[in-house]
């Protein structure tokens, strides 16, 4: 997987596309210090309940998901993001078609 080239404007959006039934990933740069990557879900696609060991940022960019943490629901829409602590189960599920940009920050 290659990541996005330094020095150069991105648009977010157009960086994934999306794919009926599935979720796609492009990573955008990844360091020691943690990875950021774009996702964009087809509607009702969904990451199952997992961990991370680390600290995630998840920002909408595009459309509307359901993020659960801890058994907390949150609805999130574009422009909005919320910080997935590290250890805690959390899942992600498409509403409809969207994109978000995950920062992962390693300790």
């Amino acid at each position: 997987m290659s990541t996005a080239p330094k020095a150069e404007i991105l648009n977010l959006v157009k960086m994934v596309s999306y794919q009926t039934g599935s979720v796609v990933s492009r990573q955008i740069t990844k360091a020691e210090a943690g990875n950021v990557t774009m996702f964009a879900f087809d509607a009702e696609q969904e990451l199952s309940e997992h961990t991370a060991p680390f600290d995630a940022l998840a920002h909408v960019v595009e459309g509307e998901a359901e993020i659960v943490i801890s058994g907390k629901s949150f609805s999130l829409k574009a422009g909005e993001a919320i910080l997935m602590p590290a250890d805690e189960p959390h899942a992600v599920k498409a509403r409809t078609q969207f994109k978000m940009l995950l920062t992962m920050i390693r300790d």
